[in-house]
């Protein structure tokens, strides 16, 4: 991480920012940049004004991983052929979880040569009997003409495979949702969740708040969880066709989860530990048109950074301002996302065509960042964000994930409840392994460094019963008579065979973002590593006596309340008033419960 990211988290940026990290890279529909390059320019793949293209247009060559497939032509295959056909798109739509990306018209090197009308008709319904074939549904897209080396016009038509949904193994993608108080998180989440818009006085976000003086004041102290679906064929799946969650659960074969964020900078505490807690897998951070960058969105900003969450930009309240002003925060935002130290590459959409480049680019380029304006009142350019979260791909690939899946269980206590007539529950993420109904698992620390073994009883997942928990996947965990006092959040349940190790003192290579003087010894910071939130005290500074802003450092904490558990390579993020650091764990002492209970006094 450059070190110079620091500037968003403590002064304030140069409006300047030094030079630019690439130009504004936008999208030109089907004249424009090719679909699924990078974001630094491939040849251009559209018709050219002047006359006939004198290159011929590429996009990159096939990969063979991930859920992109290039198809020449499908026309009229043999028996044969066509299982191979099959064969080939399960491989796709498992590689994108789900979903897969067929360029119909293009040659493996990338080559785009287009077909005729009819060919490509023909392509399509074979196509569409693959898909059939897999359980799954089409949907197009786009169409583009290329007219290279051609006198008659050809196409290539760009479609998305989605396969319907069985046994509720839907993809699941979760957004975080970042931004300064009162730049609309909650309202845009209401009218993206609710179906209706918004009447300007924030009746869309009264549904999402979760306490008495949330709606009191308007703003979001709490983090709470929202979902959007979609289905097969690419429509909108939420409470305005549904009634429950459920029911949107069994219709969509994907699903964004929100994870709303409190942006008042009160709060903080509570949006740190939802980024490192909750791991979404982007970010969506909301800018008012009206206001630009203010208050906590810079801060927003750094965190993002800090912790590597992609994230992609909406600048809302497009109607209370005039077309100028909005332009001129789009053009603030670019300034600071070129900065040295976010290196980003914005992407203004604009148009249907745009957001499916966005989508695409996004999820292959951690250095694209598409940037939205829309309104949460009259509707404008919401229907673009909607199509971007369709195609928006998993960013993370089917390897990683089988990985995770053989190793033993892990489960992250976030959230605990008591449930009339169920008992306790606890909610959280699934960082590793399989946990299936009637697993029985291990839970700590306790205070005094022991773990409990329990029974899962049933398992939740968006609201509705789910009986296998994959890893990666979020869900709540019903575990019957078991005392919730003795639960706390910060805890892990995991498998008794993982034989899990507690630390009170480890030590993490930090970068010190922000601090007004000098950071000692003795020094107490808020420590956040995933779930674990616990304030600590600094025991030593290798190699040094103290330490300023921007620079590094390995550091050895040391726990003041209870011993947690901590694996080597972790994400760490600590703050204190508006020190801020960032680094990773680099080792951890392990401890004996009876050591556990000494070294904390019980």
């Amino acid at each position: 991480m450059d070190s110079r990211v620091s500037e968003l988290f403590g002064g304030c940026c140069r409006p300047g920012g030094g030079p630019a990290m690439g130009g504004n890279l936008k999208a030109r529909g089907a004249g424009g940049s090719s679909s699924c390059g990078g974001p630094k320019g491939k040849k251009k793949n559209g018709r050219n004004r002047g006359g006939k293209a004198n290159n011929p247009p590429y996009l990159p060559p096939e990969a063979e991983d991930g859920n992109i497939e290039y198809k020449l032509k499908l026309v009229n295959p043999s028996q044969y052929r066509f299982e191979h056909l099959v064969t080939q798109m399960k491989w796709r739509l498992q590689e994108g979880r789900g979903e897969a990306v067929y360029q119909i018209g293009v040659e493996d090197n990338g080559l785009l040569v287009g077909l005729a009308d009819e060919e490509m008709r023909a392509s399509l319904k074979t196509l569409h009997r693959m898909a059939e074939k897999v359980g799954a549904d089409i949907t197009v897209l786009r169409e583009r003409e290329v007219d290279y080396d051609s006198d008659m016009p050809r196409k290539i038509t760009e479609v998305l495979v989605r396969k319907v949904p069985d046994n509720q193994q839907f993809l699941d993608l979760r957004v975080a949702v970042l931004g300064n108080v009162d730049s609309g998180k909650s309202t845009l989440l209401g009218v993206l969740t609710q179906g209706e818009l918004d009447n300007g006085r924030g009746r869309a976000r009264l549904n999402l708040f979760r306490h008495l003086h949330e709606i009191q004041s308007g703003r979001t102290s709490s983090i709470s969880f929202e979902i959007l679906g979609f289905n097969s064929k690419g429509e909108v799946v939420n409470y305005s066709d549904s009634r429950t969650a459920e029911e949107i659960c069994e219709s969509s074969s994907k699903m964004i989860t929100f994870i709303d964020l409190a942006g008042h900078h009160k709060y903080l505490h509570t949006t740190i530990f939802g980024l490192t807690s909750y791991c979404p897998d982007c970010a969506l951070l909301l800018v008012s048109a009206n206001t630009g960058i203010a208050g906590t969105t810079r801060e927003h900003l750094g965190l993002a950074l800090a912790l590597k969450v992609p994230f992609f930009i909406v600048v809302s309240k497009v109607d209370l301002c005039a077309k100028t002003t909005v332009e001129r925060t789009v053009r603030q935002l670019e300034r600071v996302l070129k900065q040295p130290g976010c290196h980003k590459v914005p992407m203004l959409v604009t148009s249907e065509d745009d957001a499916v480049t966005a989508a695409q680019q996004f999820a292959q380029s951690p250095n694209v960042t598409p940037i939205f304006t829309l309104s949460s009142v009259s509707g404008e350019s919401l229907d673009l964000l909607k199509v971007f979260l369709n195609i928006l791909p998993p960013l993370t690939n089917s390897k990683e994930q089988e990985e995770l899946m053989q190793q033993l269980t892990e489960f992250q206590v976030d959230e605990i409840y008591t449930v009339p007539e169920v008992g306790t529950v606890v909610g959280g993420t699934l960082s590793s392994g399989i946990c299936r109904e009637g697993d029985q698992l291990v839970v700590g620390p306790t205070d005094d460094g022991c773990f409990l073994e329990l029974r899962v009883c049933s398992i939740q997942r968006n609201r509705s019963a789910c009986r296998v928990l994959r890893a990666g996947q979020a869900a709540t965990l019903a575990l019957g008579d078991f005392d919730r006092a003795l639960l706390r959040k910060g805890m892990v349940m995991v498998s008794p065979e993982m034989n899990p190790t507690i630390c009170s003192v480890f030590e993490a290579e930090i970068v010190l973002l922000f601090h007004a003087t000098t950071f000692r010894r003795g020094f107490q910071v808020t420590v956040h590593v995933g779930n674990v939130r616990q304030t600590a005290v600094v025991e030593k500074i290798h190699a040094k006596d103290k330490l300023r802003t921007g620079e590094k450092a390995v550091v050895r904490f040391r726990f003041l309340k209870h011993p947690e558990y901590l694996k080597v390579g972790a994400k760490l993020l600590f703050r204190e008033g508006v020190t801020k650091g960032i680094g990773h764990v680099t080792d951890v002492q392990a401890i004996t419960a009876g050591e556990a209970q000494a070294s904390m006094g019980f």
